[in-house]
């Protein structure tokens, strides 16, 4: 019998986490952000878990919401400055509580929900005023597999690793499409 996934819900942020943090300009005035597509990977393995992700944003781009529209990402929150009483909320309407939570966020925005769930996590290049208040320091910097790292370690801690991987190996091999 597996353990159980004792996470019941993630929050993540995008800019600094999933991207470089980095703005790209075009001549025209077009933005571009870099998502780093080895994230995906880790929004998988936690949807063989039946765990939600949920983006929360401070900022409201439409790169960001063509990413987790093109993930097929359900919980997309854009534009919140209060991410803290917005998890909040989304656990109480989910019947969870923030211990049953994790977070990864890079910056001070991110501070006070880091500071309340049950697992937070912060990318490398983050500040060390946030580094020094997270449970761990994923190796990778923000835009270079973060989030996936963030996703392996919570699975790896729980003894479900090789399970997911393997459940995850299987779809590849009955997926249709």
């Amino acid at each position: 019998m597996l353990p159980e996934f004792p996470i019941k819900i993630v929050f993540t942020d995008i800019d600094g986490v999933w991207t470089d943090n980095g703005m790209y300009y075009s001549a025209e005035g077009f933005a571009m952000k870099k998502f780093n597509t080895a994230d995906s990977a880790g929004l998988a393995f936690l949807r063989i878990l039946n765990v939600p992700v949920v983006v929360l944003s401070g900022e409201d781009t439409g790169e960001t919401r063509r990413r987790a529209e093109k993930l097929q990402m359900e919980h997309v929150y854009c534009g919140i400055r209060d991410k803290r009483s917005q998890a909040l909320k989304i656990c109480e309407e989910m019947g969870l509580t923030p211990q049953q939570a994790a977070f990864i966020g890079n910056d001070l925005n991110d501070l006070p929900l880091l500071q309340l769930v049950g697992r937070s996590a912060a990318p490398a290049d983050a500040p060390d005023y946030i580094r020094s208040q997270v449970d761990f320091v994923t190796r990778a910097k923000g835009g270079e597999g973060a989030f996936r790292e963030f996703a392996e370690t919570l699975i790896r801690e729980a003894g479900l690793f090789e399970h997911v991987v393997e459940r995850f190996i299987e779809s590849l091999r009955t997926d249709t499409n």
